[in-house]
């Protein structure tokens, strides 16, 4: 069991299946980083999209989860590079009276890819094309799942 104590008293319990050898340095790295690991999920969900999606298929379920994980990859790039090269605004920081200004959030990056990538208006007759072509291929899908299906046999 490792016990945390924050500045202000706070204490957090936490349980490790860690072998007994592990080093102190280790268990505190490992406990402290549960946060960025839930931070990262929780960005992949909300701004990603990550939960939104309904896979029928284990592999449709691993494509979506690889692209929503390169996504968050890019992200984290993209603002390490920002921290790193461009300087924050001292009369901002105080203008907004803030000892430290934020570094970017993921929120911030998604809204700043939709300025430089805006999606364009489909009128009412290309919005009706689109659903009109996915429901064909969707049909389609269904339509071949069922032939497969009739030339399995059950084994009894």
């Amino acid at each position: 069991m490792v016990i945390r104590i924050e500045r202000n008293g706070d204490h957090t319990y936490l349980f490790s299946n860690a072998p007994a050898d592990t080093p102190l340095q280790r268990l505190a790295e490992g406990c402290c980083s549960r946060y960025f690991v839930e931070r990262a999920i929780q960005d992949a969900k909300e701004e990603l999209g990550w939960d939104e999606f309904q896979a029928q298929k284990y592999q449709g379920w691993a494509h979506h989860t690889a692209l929503t994980a390169c996504a968050l990859w890019f992200i984290a790039e993209t603002k390490l590079d920002w921290a790193q090269e461009v300087d924050r605004d001292p009369d901002l920081r105080q203008q907004l009276e803030l000892e430290v200004l934020p570094a970017l959030a993921t929120a911030n990056v998604c809204q700043l890819l939709k300025s430089v990538f805006p999606l364009p208006q489909l009128s009412p007759e290309q919005a009706s094309q689109q659903v009109a072509k996915h429901l064909v291929n969707r049909s389609r899908s269904t339509a071949s799942r069922l032939r497969h299906c009739k030339h399995v046999k059950v084994q009894t």
